[in-house]
């Protein structure tokens, strides 16, 4: 199983152009400025690909911009990290944020509250704050990556505005729902998320869907709502339909970075192929060691203490840990897994999990397997439940 086919660097300008001036609903990203707007480039998260990748969107957005009127002078990029990723390593300072533009680039900085301004008070009366130069652009066009995330049980909330670029503690909240009622979290995220983006007025919306190895498969351009709907549909075979469940799932991650996240994403993708009582092997290039609530747990301290623990904590790193490692158990069942990365294999032992050196042990599990499912990029599959 593996995702869409993508297309190269020069066809992602032509992809993201016709996406920028045929809208799915809305008019056409000329159509949404005129001369002398200050438009600010909201991406949340991180975009599909590398560098590369994200200078040649760009170029076809500027592109769009300026045939509304829009000098590059005042054209802004602000880039907001990752939500739920606390192990992603990218957007980490402002040195890898894209630079290869005749326009300003500014990482947000959810700590500082200075960078933010009032928006509105929710529900219960408390007030949202979003980074202050999307509350004070006269157009904000909203860039993100649409994906899923099998240890959510489907789409993910990043490549969205908010929280991304909400102050910390709002971002924080977010994990720490998720951590106490993943549903409910979910749901209250979408709710809050659609009310930000109706007080702050975005009308573009620019969705774009990775594929296989870090490429662009294609992009959806539009009022937010049909942005995702149009989005949705072309990141359909990330979601693919088994037909049964095998004894053995391969799952590999690509990422270079790999992180404890994208660990468990992969797995969580892997368990939804995999028989109750069979075999994930994870093949990635992790080589960070877990984190202090995941070592614990895996040691044989029992895990609602554990979270119960944390989530009494004010780290935000513990409650990163909690909630991946929460994630990861409620993956793995009664699985057994087999890690094929960098770490050592006494470690990767002590986890009480199974070490394989070299591929040449994975193939043997493949070999004595009944049956065998192969997810490629793993942690950006999310297969339809059996």
């Amino acid at each position: 199983m593996r995702g869409p086919e993508g297309v190269d660097i020069d066809a992602s300008v032509d992809v993201v152009r016709d996406a920028l001036l045929q809208p799915v609903a809305g008019p056409a990203l000329p159509d949404h400025v005129v001369p002398g707007d200050r438009v600010v480039i909201a991406q949340a998260g991180n975009l599909p690909g590398g560098q590369v990748l994200s200078d040649a969107i760009y170029r076809a957005i500027l592109q769009s911009l300026q045939a509304g009127g829009v000098s590059p002078d005042d054209i802004q990029l602000v880039i907001a990290r990752p939500t739920i990723r606390s192990d992603d390593p990218s957007l980490t300072d402002d040195s890898s944020c894209t630079t290869n533009q005749p326009f300003p680039v500014n990482v947000f900085n959810p700590l500082n509250d200075g960078e933010t301004a009032y928006l509105l008070a929710n529900e219960s009366g408390e007030p949202l704050h979003l980074a202050r130069s999307l509350v004070d652009a006269d157009v904000v066009l909203a860039v993100g990556s649409f994906g899923y995330d099998a240890s959510l049980s489907g789409r993910s909330p990043e490549g969205e505005l908010w929280p991304s670029f909400a102050r910390q503690n709002r971002r924080q909240a977010l994990v720490t729902s998720l951590l106490q009622n993943r549903r409910q979290a979910l749901r209250h995220w979408r709710d809050e998320a659609e009310q930000i983006t109706a007080q702050l007025g975005v009308l573009a919306s620019l969705h774009l869907v990775a594929g296989n190895n870090q490429t662009l498969a294609g992009a959806a351009f539009g009022f937010p709502a049909a942005s995702v709907t149009q989005a949705r549909l072309l990141a359909k075979q990330w979601r693919p339909s088994p037909e049964s469940r095998s004894t053995l799932t391969i799952a590999g991650i690509t990422d270079q970075t790999c992180g404890f996240a994208d660990l468990t994403r992969g797995l969580a993708a892997a368990a939804r192929v995999t028989s109750h009582d069979g075999t994930v092997c994870v093949a990635c290039t992790m080589h960070e060691e877990p984190g202090l609530i995941f070592t614990r747990w895996r040691q044989g301290i029992d895990l609602r203490m554990l979270l119960h623990e944390a989530s009494d904590s004010d780290d935000i790193r513990l409650h990163m840990d909690a909630l991946q490692t929460s994630l990861f158990a409620r993956a793995l069942g009664d699985r057994r897994l087999v890690l094929l990365s960098q770490l050592e294999q006494e470690l990767v032992e002590d986890l009480d999990i199974g070490h394989a050196e070299t591929p040449d042990a994975v193939n043997r599990l493949a070999q004595q397997a009944d049956s065998v499912c192969v997810l490629h990029e793993a942690n950006r599959l999310c297969p339809q439940k059996i």
